[in-house]
């Protein structure tokens, strides 16, 4: 398997499976690993959460109460009480008895077999920890080259970059997020912008390339605006479903 820089630089457009691939399995779970593997996209993204007593947790929200049978915040709850919680029959009672997996479990499952994107959720801006983990166990699972670590929040990838220099970063952002934060990447070197797909347009990837940004964006679920963002010259596509964009994008 090529780098992810490599990837990245190969003129293509990658498709890659969204919190594993979430259209088909519970989001950011062993199965939808699982399947987006199975499906043959590029890569998968997912979330990590540090929970109270300092692991490493595949979830996207900051709290269990949408994709669990419990409620609470992450940050407030051990490992062991987050291993008690369903986190699948929510979305198929097929999946009844899944669980939140940490992050160790997901690099073991996956291996080397896909790219992996690797967002880092933290609304807290004082140092946790989490970006010090997330690169170990990157290290120790040596899937350095296959990395990148992504985020919504600036000073998480300056902690990160700290960390492991050698990891590509990506900066979050959407819309509804504060402007300013932009500000706050100015000066470290990063690799990548990952836009929700609303705001890329011929204008926005001329500005990405000026920069040497490549362009991870989401969440793409359409067949023809996966097309579109292929023709804009996007680097890499997320998406719920990778089949459907793959289908499309190489059918």
């Amino acid at each position: 398997m090529p780098s992810v820089q490599d990837a990245f630089a190969s003129g293509g457009t990658l498709v890659f499976g969204h919190r594993g691939a979430c259209g088909h399995a519970p989001m950011n779970t062993l199965p939808s690993f699982q399947k987006v593997v199975e499906l043959g996209a590029d890569g998968t993204e997912f979330d990590v959460r540090l929970t109270r007593d300092g692991h490493m947790v595949i979830l996207h929200d900051p709290t269990v109460d949408d994709t669990t049978d419990g409620s609470g915040a992450v940050s407030q709850m051990t490992l062991a009480e987050i291993r008690e919680l369903d986190a699948g029959a929510w979305f198929d009672g097929e999946f009844r008895g899944t669980r939140i997996p940490t992050l160790d479990e997901v690099l073991e499952t996956l291996g080397k077999s896909t790219l992996i994107n690797i967002e880092i959720k933290s609304e807290v801006y004082h140092p946790d920890g989490v970006e010090a983990k997330v690169a170990d166990a990157i290290h120790r699972h040596k899937i350095d080259d296959l990395t990148i670590v992504s985020s919504f929040n600036p000073l998480v990838l300056r902690r990160f970059h700290q960390a492991a220099p050698h990891i590509p970063i990506g900066f979050l952002h959407h819309p509804a997020e504060p402007f300013f934060l932009a500000d706050f990447m100015r000066g470290l070197p990063h690799a990548a912008r990952n836009p929700h797909f609303s705001e890329v347009n011929p204008v926005y990837m001329r500005w990405a390339k000026a920069h040497g940004y490549h362009v991870n964006t989401y969440t793409v679920n359409n067949p023809e605006l996966g097309l579109r963002l292929r023709d804009l010259g996007v680097s890499s596509i997320i998406s719920d479903v990778p089949d459907v964009i793959l289908s499309a994008l190489r059918g």
